[in-house]
């Protein structure tokens, strides 16, 4: 048994065109080895949905960089504790509520920080802003447990406004277009939650782990194989003992690496 804990961006969706479609192979060869593949992303629980759809993925999900894991109801056959029931999923959390990171954007305007979140802009600011359709800046703006900034005032700003988000126990870290203000939550966290159900229910299961950034480090971390997907420039930027580092970028690189796992786990069994 083979659990997937897969990033999006990057990894099994294209960078810039957001396609799976060079990993239909792979896909298809997980689904018919009975193989689990969750989806582990920075996006929030309406964008990932999406992705589930498109995917026909029916299995647990985590969100907004390890922030929750939504597992279906009933999914797992035995009893376990869930921290809250939502909307047909049974949620684990290591995030903080999304009201209390606006009050820390607040705090930071009291400070004289020059800051803008997701939560200061209406859907078509962040359609513009991210190159989104409507449709896709409104599911973006459904956080629940991080908080997308905006920060001027150069270096000595956002040095202040990590200290601000510190006080009150956040963490402030930079993304790509966007600092990100969220609680003490990480891929890896959760990844070793689900991890271990999974186990529970089939204890010889051998997790793997595909990601691209640095904030797939704690998912990899957590993990029996973990796989660094380069970036479309070639540059593979992580260093983890027993990493193996796929050949090419996105989809095209994920594609690769599950058949080439599955290829080992087949021998083995023959």
């Amino acid at each position: 048994m083979m659990v997937v804990f897969s990033d999006l961006d990057g990894t099994l969706l294209d960078a810039r065109t957001y396609s799976f479609a060079p990993a239909r192979p792979a896909l298809e060869r997980l689904t018919g080895a009975g193989a689990r593949l969750v989806l582990c992303s920075s996006k929030t629980r309406a964008e990932m949905e999406v992705v589930r759809a498109a995917l026909g993925n029916r299995h647990p999900f985590i969100v907004e960089n390890g922030a929750a894991a939504f597992v279906p109801c009933g999914y797992f056959p035995f009893s376990w504790d869930a921290h809250r029931r939502q909307e047909g999923y049974d949620v684990l959390e290591w995030g903080v509520p999304y009201a209390r990171l606006r009050r820390a954007v607040a705090a930071m305007r009291e400070e004289g920080l020059p800051v803008t979140g997701f939560g200061d802009l209406s859907v078509s600011d962040v359609a513009g802003l991210c190159g989104f359709s409507e449709e896709e800046a409104a599911r973006a703006r459904q956080r629940e447990y991080d908080e997308p900034l905006l920060i001027d005032g150069g270096v000595a700003a956002e040095e202040r406004a990590q200290a601000v988000a510190g006080i009150r126990g956040l963490q402030l870290v930079r993304g790509g277009q966007f600092w990100h203000l969220a609680g003490p939550n990480d891929k890896g966290k959760a990844v070793a939650a689900l991890g271990q159900l999974f186990r529970r229910r089939w204890p010889e299961a051998r997790l793997v782990g595909l990601g691209d950034g640095d904030n797939d480090r704690p998912m990899l971390e957590a993990v029996d194989v973990p796989v660094l997907i380069p970036s479309a420039e070639g540059e593979a930027r992580l260093r983890l003992p027993h990493l193996r580092i796929a050949r090419d970028a996105g989809p095209v690189g994920w594609n690769q690496a599950v058949l080439e796992l599955l290829e080992e786990v087949e021998g083995r069994s023959a």
